[in-house]
């Protein structure tokens, strides 16, 4: 019988678990980007930036968060040196966000594979973390399938 308000996880519901899980990674990733003065919403803007300038709205877009909150993402870049803004020169009401070769280098170095797995992985063998991106490779592709296609 799953018990939420039980000490002993193996009593948890899974949604409880994963909850636990993803806020440990989540404080230990942003103690890894802190480094760079990164966190875990400005870190895949400056990948994302990395194909080339887009204006804050595609960011928002593809970051999956509102303009507004994309406005203070990117500012907070800003001012760490890792992006500038400029005025569109095909539509002067868009804010084209390019990033700096500082963000660059920032980005390769708080990207490297291996700190993230650790975080990530903390306490799997290798066949137990095979099994968990595995499983949630299913759980992505299941939830993407659900969204709407924007497209569309």
């Amino acid at each position: 019988m799953r018990d939420p308000t039980s000490t002993e996880p193996a009593d948890w519901p899974t949604g409880r678990l994963l909850f636990t899980v993803v806020r440990r990674i989540e404080h230990e990733w942003n103690e890894h980007l802190a480094r760079w003065e990164l966190n875990h919403a400005g870190f895949p803007v400056l990948l994302h930036l990395a194909g080339g300038s887009r204006t804050q709205r595609e960011l928002a877009r593809v970051s999956g968060v509102t303009e507004q909150t994309m406005s203070k993402v990117v500012a907070r870049l800003e001012r760490s040196g890792y992006v500038t803004r400029t005025t569109d020169p095909h539509d002067r009401r868009r804010r084209m966000v390019t990033v700096t070769d500082a963000g660059l280098t920032a980005a390769r170095e708080a990207a490297r594979v291996q700190p993230a797995e650790d975080i990530a992985l903390q306490g799997l063998d290798e066949h137990q973390a095979r099994a968990l991106r595995d499983l949630l490779v299913t759980m992505v592709r299941a939830q993407r399938a659900g969204e709407p296609d924007p497209e569309e």
